[in-house]
């Protein structure tokens, strides 16, 4: 069931947190032995199933995972987000130091597509699976800002780079919907700095064709961090059927913006109130950010973007008990 319909469908408010490094305490491990194990990986998502029953089971989020695989150092701590360390591509020619490796074929983006297979197996509810979107992975190889100041100062380079991203993303996408993906979140970051314009041509025009591209994605979800409220349109304009929003977002404006077909996900605080505060006050943001969007059908209950390893199980459990009472 395609996810607008299972939305419209549902007799309640569906409630999905992206939810996967806290989970990697139920099976007493590391974040570290759940990038690197793709069966105990699959295993920790099933134990977040079990344990707060969400409405979607997320793939643990890691935006380092196709730069690696195009050969980026990268920082892998015990019990945080690995990290790229090194950004490469300064100018076109760099691009061919990554063409010689079949990024589909290392071993991580191996494992992670290992972990769709296992979730079909054992997961009855929708999976979702994270892409790092195009202009995110170029931002990752050329550098946050030196690409932010090349959309000014070289938007050739910045379009080649991103234009080898995006075949990168599409490929991914295709073998994660393959192993049994039913919704394919595209990352994009790196793009909340831009202007409506600048979104528009470096980032949504290449996300749309990841979207549009055959067999990519069931369902796309276009997730961007930050106060994105600036380029809600473009977002939209992407084709992606749903919109993960950030904490600092006003829902309900955004809601008034959007078409009432796209579906909102979001956006309690991840840290600010997941983390920091009591499972009373986490119930009591819910409710607030519940009556806030009461008339909007088209919302899913969600964070605001993934919740970091420490974050307290009665949190979860008091969002999850408050978002489906």
């Amino acid at each position: 069931m395609k996810l607008y319909d299972l939305v419209k469908s549902s007799p309640r408010r569906l409630v999905a947190p992206l939810l996967g490094y806290p989970g990697a305490r139920l099976t007493n491990s590391s974040l570290k032995q759940n990038e690197f194990n793709p069966a105990l990986h699959a295993v920790t998502i099933s134990r977040i199933v079990e344990r707060f029953a969400p409405d979607a089971a997320f793939l643990m989020m890691d935006l380092s995972l196709e730069a690696g695989a195009l050969g980026l150092p990268v920082r892998y701590p015990l019990f945080e987000s690995p990290t790229v360390e090194e950004h490469p591509v300064k100018q076109a020619g760099d691009l061919e130091k990554l063409s010689v490796v079949d990024p589909l074929e290392d071993a991580r983006i191996r494992a992670y597509i290992r972990v769709m297979e296992l979730m079909a197996r054992s997961i009855s509810i929708p999976r979702a699976a994270y892409v790092t979107g195009p202009f995110t992975l170029a931002g990752l190889i050329m550098g946050a800002s030196d690409i932010a100041m090349a959309t000014i100062t070289d938007p050739n380079l910045v379009h080649q780079v991103v234009r080898f991203c995006k075949d990168v993303c599409i490929r991914y996408s295709r073998a994660l919907t393959e192993a049994g993906a039913d919704i394919i979140v595209i990352l994009e970051p790196t793009a909340t700095f831009l202007s409506p314009q600048a979104f528009a041509e470096f980032c949504g025009a290449y996300v749309r064709e990841v979207i549009a591209s055959p067999g990519a994605a069931n369902d796309a979800v276009l997730h961007i961090c930050g106060d994105t409220s600036h380029i809600l349109r473009e977002m939209c304009a992407t084709g992606a059927c749903a919109l993960s929003l950030d904490s600092p977002v006003d829902l309900p404006a955004a809601a008034s913006q959007v078409d009432p077909e796209v579906i909102l996900i979001g956006n309690i605080d991840p840290v600010g109130v997941m983390v920091q505060q009591s499972p009373r006050e986490v119930a009591r943001a819910v409710r607030e950010l519940l009556h806030s969007m009461a008339r909007h059908s088209n919302f899913i209950l969600s964070t605001g973007c993934d919740l970091p390893y420490e974050t307290p199980h009665d949190n979860i459990d008091a969002l999850m008990n408050e978002g489906r009472r």
